[in-house]
């Protein structure tokens, strides 16, 4: 028996990766899955081969589950409709989407082409309203429904290089918590994961020299896309019914929760009287002030903990 038994799950980006991974994962807690790969470059920029997403397939029909495969692009909508279609015809309906699909075009903002603006958001965001989109009234009217969107900490944290990304990568973070609060009487469920592993995304970032080639053997070994994966196939099933709308994170084995936007501080004039230009900035700022976020990419508090036995 697994947590899937019964469910027919779409996973997006499954043929290599995190996503090759949520595939493996979720056929082997009992779901039927169609898996979408387009084959396609990490940058987006090859035609596509129907190649890894059958592939992946093949191995979850090799063990006995039952898989089809699909080579479309979550850009498209029609596509994307199709793998709705896809996934009825074959097995009956649809319950859940797990949705790691991206691409990478890092390059510095002040270099940045609209090409590698448009790929990077036409994939991860527009690609995140096509799947949501495409199952949002399926999963309303059967009153059951669940989502994993992927964000990531270039979008929560901010990343050199990686403006499009984070960009996309935040969109997703607010649109996977208003689908969330939106989907919550009907029984659709929604949250977004930060993974860290080690794929061929993270393999791109160039080596400069021993030390980081050392780094990389480390961090191969350590934070690999089963564990994301893991995270992710639970999280979809029926057990976790009651979580919605949550940013998390897993590196290792650290499973984190993210905190959301809210106020930290408040600055307000009497009854009255106005914030003038001369005030704000020498009594609203100054006061703010030491509580402005600086430009690293988190405060060391903020790094994960290993997580103690119980």
């Amino acid at each position: 028996m697994g947590v899937l038994d019964g469910k027919v799950v779409l996973v997006t980006g499954g043929g290599n990766g995190i996503g090759r991974d949520c595939a493996l994962i979720a056929a082997r807690e009992g779901a039927k899955v169609v898996v979408n790969d387009l084959g396609g470059g990490l940058k987006g920029e090859d035609e596509g081969s129907a190649g890894p997403a059958e592939q992946v397939a093949q191995e979850i029909r090799a063990m006995g589950g039952e898989a089809v495969s699909n080579s479309d692009s979550v850009t498209s909508m029609r596509a994307v409709q199709g793998m709705v279609e896809q996934a009825r015809d074959t097995f009956g309906g649809l319950h859940a989407v797990i949705n790691p699909a991206g691409i990478l075009r890092d390059v510095m903002f002040h270099k940045m082409s609209e090409d590698d603006w448009d790929r990077v958001i036409d994939v991860h965001m527009r690609g995140s309203f096509n799947v949501a989109r495409a199952t949002i009234e399926l999963f309303r009217e059967q009153n059951d429904g669940a989502y994993m969107f992927y964000t990531s900490t270039s979008g929560l944290f901010g990343n050199i290089g990686q403006a499009n990304y984070g960009a996309a990568k935040m969109g997703i973070a607010g649109l996977s918590r208003i689908i969330a609060m939106e989907g919550a009487r009907n029984n659709v469920r929604s949250n977004c994961i930060a993974p860290v592993a080690w794929t061929r995304m993270t393999q791109s970032v160039p080596i400069k020299d021993e030390a980081a080639a050392e780094r990389r053997k480390v961090m191969a070994e350590k934070i690999r896309p089963d564990q994301p994966a893991r995270f992710s196939v639970a999280l979809v099933s029926d057990a976790a019914k009651h979580v919605t709308g949550q940013i998390f994170g897993v590196s290792g084995e650290n499973i984190i929760l993210y905190s959301q936007p809210r106020p930290i501080e408040t600055c307000s004039k009497p009854e009255g009287e106005e914030w003038t230009v001369q005030t704000i900035l020498s009594e609203a700022v100054p006061k703010m002030a030491p509580k402005f976020y600086d430009l690293n990419r988190a405060p060391p508090s903020a790094q994960p903990k290993q997580a103690q036995p119980a």
